[in-house]
């Protein structure tokens, strides 16, 4: 009994040695870790060759790791001799520098060893597309000043503000209130007995946004007879017809016969008496279409 006793107590305590065996050894493992990276540490930094180097020691199972600078080649095989050498070491990583290597090139190496992976850039965003108002586009403009056949010069230029934005796709490409500039083609007065009044005016110019643009438009043309043929004749040149309101006038200031000539028509004519002439009062409404397409800039955002 006695016998039988004392071999359940010697097992006994051959299993709790064991037990405090590799509890003893889990530690000491990650002990000599820790002692063996601050032993490669402490003797790069005494060694003569290694001592101006920047390097950092880790180890995990045995494996030393190295990374950072070293000033030459050197000083870098003396760093792994060292991690090597070191007792319990089971390997080396040598993930060191060297600075000499063409410096930026060198910083750029360490910097890239050391960086997270870099995040692609977005995509960069469409380049905006410039307006272009085409050909045929209508600009009704109201004139600043008076015209007519009498007064009026060939050559001449006038004012007129733009009555009725216009748009592109949606878009506000010339807006209400530009600054338009137009010219006297023909201004002709008509004589009492024989011979045609005329006039006829364009647009060249229009101010977008404080910049000025040239522009060409179709003529508006007005034509009175003789007085043997008391006609009056208005056309609005271009494909789309064009339009002229209020665009003969006669008598007292002010006293008018106004016609309008849309994108159907092309003609209109009114009964007149007497030495009258074209004239077109100041806030006279009138439309001209574009012969050439206008190019502006993108809109702003």
């Amino acid at each position: 009994m006695r016998n039988r006793f004392e071999r359940v107590a010697g097992c006994s305590a051959l299993l709790l040695a064991g037990a405090l065996l590799s509890l003893v050894a889990g530690c000491s493992k990650h002990a000599s870790d820790e002692t063996i990276a601050q032993d490669v540490q402490n003797k790069v930094a005494a060694d003569p060759v290694t001592k101006d180097s920047t390097v950092n020691v880790t180890a995990k199972d045995g494996k030393v790791t190295l990374r950072g600078t070293v000033k030459d080649q050197a000083a870098q095989q003396k760093v792994e001799q060292i991690a090597h050498e070191e007792p319990g070491a089971t390997g080396v990583d040598d993930e060191t520098v060297v600075a000499a290597q063409t410096g930026a090139e060198g910083a750029a190496a360490e910097q890239a060893a050391t960086a997270p992976a870099a995040v692609p850039a977005p995509a960069p965003a469409p380049e905006p597309q410039p307006i272009v108002v085409p050909a045929g586009t209508d600009l009704t403009v109201t004139v600043d000043q008076a015209l007519s056949s009498k007064t009026s010069k060939a050559g001449q230029t006038f004012l007129a503000t733009l009555a009725r934005a216009v748009s592109v796709a949606g878009v506000t490409a010339i807006p209400k209130g530009s600054e338009v500039t137009g010219k006297v083609i023909t201004a002709k007065e008509k004589g009492k007995i024989k011979g045609e009044g005329e006039l006829s005016i364009a647009l060249t110019s229009i101010t977008i946004h404080g910049r000025n643009y040239t522009i060409q438009t179709a003529s508006l043309d007005s034509t009175v007879k003789g007085k043997g043929k008391r006609t009056a004749v208005t056309t609005g040149g271009g494909a789309a017809g064009g339009a002229l309101i209020g665009g003969i006038a006669g008598g007292g200031k002010g006293a008018g016969i106004g016609a309008l000539v849309g994108a159907a028509g092309g003609l209109v004519g009114g009964a007149l008496t007497g030495n009258k002439q074209i004239e077109i009062p100041a806030e006279t409404a009138l439309t001209f279409s574009l012969s050439n397409s206008l190019t502006l800039p993108p809109a702003s955002k």
